[in-house]
């Protein structure tokens, strides 16, 4: 499975949520509404997901190994990082971990 495509469709100056982020894989399969997120320990992403009627909220898809995810999360971050230096905004670059 690869990463065919990134878009990173919202960026947020304001907030903890950065930008909304389209991923395609094998230009066959995409997921809509992950987020980029600003955290105490960084950025990350966050899947997309539904608040149940409890409350709570449940991803409606998400990886089911940490391979996956890290493969998911580096190429949504440098995708946030080359939006961000192509459109000069004044903000310090995404550090991948």
């Amino acid at each position: 499975m690869q990463i065919t495509d990134v878009r990173i469709r919202k960026i947020s100056k304001e907030g903890k949520m950065k930008a909304i982020v389209s991923v395609t894989f094998d230009d066959q399969f995409v997921v809509h509404d992950i987020k980029v997120i600003e955290g105490q320990s960084g950025y990350f992403i966050a899947m997309p997901s539904r608040k149940t009627p409890d409350g709570d909220f449940k991803d409606i898809a998400h990886p089911i190994n940490m391979d996956t995810r890290t493969m998911i999360q580096d190429a949504v971050l440098d995708k946030y990082n080359t939006v961000l230096l192509e459109d000069n905004v004044e903000v310090e670059a995404v550090e991948v971990e």
